[in-house]
Formats: C-alpha cells, sequence, structure tokens
C-alpha cells in the first residue's frame, strides 16, 4: 500500500511529465547536496569584530540571557563564580571534558567541580559553545563527552563559554563551519540552537522562565 507521501509525489510528477529518474534531474540534486548553497544570507550580522559582538550582546540580552565580556580565557573561573555569587547559587558546577574548561585554573575559585552528564540534580552548569550567531544572540552547542547534551537542560543554570572568533554573522556561516570541522555527512549527533533561558506561555499567556531548561543563560564571552 503506497503511502499519502508517495501518493502526492507521484502526482506532481505526472504533473510534470517527470519519473525523477531523469539524469540531469539526478545530476542537480547530487550537485546541490555536494556544494551545500546558501539561500539569502541576512547582511544584519556581518559587521567588524566589536560590532558583531555588541549585535550578539544585545539580541542575547533581549531574550533574558545575561552576557559578560572577559579578556582572556584565564578570567572565566572567576566570571563564573561571580555570577554564581550574585545570584546567591550554590558554590557547586558541573562540566563535561571539554580541555578548553577543564583546562582552566578553577583553583582559583571556591568553585566545588563535578564532571560528566547531568542526571538531573545539579543546580549549575558550564558548556562550551561551538559556535554564536551574531544575528539573533543565539549558541550552537553540539553533543558529546566535551559538552554533554544534559548540561543544556537539565541545570538550572546554566553558563555557556564562548570565543570571540567563534561569533558567526548568521546561521548559514556556523553550518558551513560545521561542515567543515566534521566532514560532509559527518555531523555531531546532535546541535542545539540556544536562544535565551527557557521559556513558555502556555499557561494564561504568562512567560515562565525555565519552564522546559534552565532558568537563567549566562553568557561569557572571551575576546582572546
Amino acid at each position: 500500500m503506497s503511502s499519502a507521501r508517495e501518493d502526492i509525489f507521484a502526482n506532481i510528477r505526472r504533473s510534470l511529465g517527470a519519473t525523477g529518474r531523469e539524469a540531469p534531474r539526478i545530476a542537480a540534486v547530487t550537485e546541490r547536496l555536494r556544494s551545500a548553497p546558501s539561500g539569502v544570507v541576512p547582511a544584519r550580522g556581518h559587521l567588524p569584530r566589536e560590532a558583531r559582538i555588541a549585535l550578539f550582546k544585545e539580541q542575547a540580552e533581549s531574550v533574558q540571557a545575561s552576557v559578560s565580556v572577559v579578556a582572556r580565557s584565564t578570567e572565566v573561573p572567576a566570571e563564573v563564580a561571580r555570577f554564581l555569587r550574585e545570584h546567591n547559587l550554590p558554590a557547586n558546577l558541573r562540566l563535561g571534558t571539554d580541555p578548553r574548561l577543564t583546562g582552566l585554573d578553577w583553583a582559583t575559585t571556591a568553585l566545588a567541580l563535578s564532571f560528566g552528564p547531568s542526571e538531573g540534580d545539579d543546580l549549575n552548569a558550564v558548556s562550551h559553545a561551538f559556535a554564536g550567531v551574531a544575528e539573533t544572540g543565539t549558541l550552537a552547542l553540539v553533543s558529546g563527552a566535551d559538552n554533554p547534551t544534559t548540561l543544556n537542560f537539565l541545570a538550572d543554570n546554566h553558563i555557556v563559554v564562548l570565543r570571540a572568533d567563534d561569533l558567526a554573522p548568521d546561521y548559514e556561516s556556523v553550518w558551513a563551519r560545521l561542515r567543515e570541522t566534521y566532514g560532509k555527512g559527518l555531523m555531531p549527533r546532535t546541535v542545539n540552537l540556544i536562544t535565551g533561558p527557557s521559556r513558555s506561555g502556555d499557561i494564561e499567556q504568562q512567560i515562565i522562565l525555565g519552564a522546559h531548561g534552565p532558568r537563567r543563560l549566562h553568557i561569557v564571552i572571551v575576546e582572546s
């Protein structure tokens, strides 16, 4: 028995007088998959470095994320500790095995670290972003032991470190970088695009933070 989807495609092919097996059609599809061409790309994120950081910060803060900028990665532990202290949160932090995080000198803080995926009982977690999108203030995080996806969703307070050099102007640039980094057809299992903390307006149209994930999202941009 044919499915509704197959029936629809059969009707389209019949109206076009095509079978779908014609050599030019197959070649066109093959070339499109090979080259992965972009469509129309918005210009708003194509700015000089400092202006791009400012746009990302503006967009992220407009959706209730908080953003801080530090000069060097060595300043990240102190900034994370400051954020937790400012919000009167426990000095506990879970992270994966990303060497960009584990290689930092956390001993300069009073934070107690734990490692690996979250089981759902962690209040605070830190991840390292693969990239950011300036035009919308969005973070792109890839799954894996380095940065477990559970940290993106189960912790109440999520802190994400983003290198300024990884701040892309648009989504198309992020996908191109993913293909370049992992290879064609070898994407990570999950790519999470995160814009602000979790929110829902399902109940009486009132925005509630933390409905399906972290109620706080703090982004630390590292300039160099």
